[in-house]
C-alpha cells in the first residue's frame, strides 16, 4: 500500500504536534512538580497545554484540509 505524499504530510503534522504536546507535558512536569505532586501553578500551565494541544490540531486540520 503506496502513502502519498499529502498523507505523509498529514501524518508529519500530526505527530509533530503530538510531539510538542507530550514535550511540554514533561517540561511542565519537571518544572513544576513538588514531593511528586502539581503545584497550583503547574496546574494551571496543564490546562493551558491541553487547549493550546486542542487549539494546534484544529489549526492543523483546517491548514491541511486548505492545502
Amino acid at each position: 500500500m503506496e502513502i502519498d505524499a499529502g498523507m505523509r504530510r498529514k501524518i508529519a503534522v500530526s505527530v509533530g504536534a503530538v510531539v510538542v504536546f507530550i514535550a511540554l507535558l514533561v517540561a511542565i512536569g519537571t518544572q513544576f512538580s513538588v514531593n511528586h505532586n502539581l503545584s497550583d501553578v503547574g496546574a494551571y500551565y496543564l490546562v493551558g497545554v491541553i487547549a493550546l494541544f486542542v487549539v494546534l490540531m484544529g489549526a492543523a486540520g483546517v491548514f491541511l484540509d486548505n492545502r
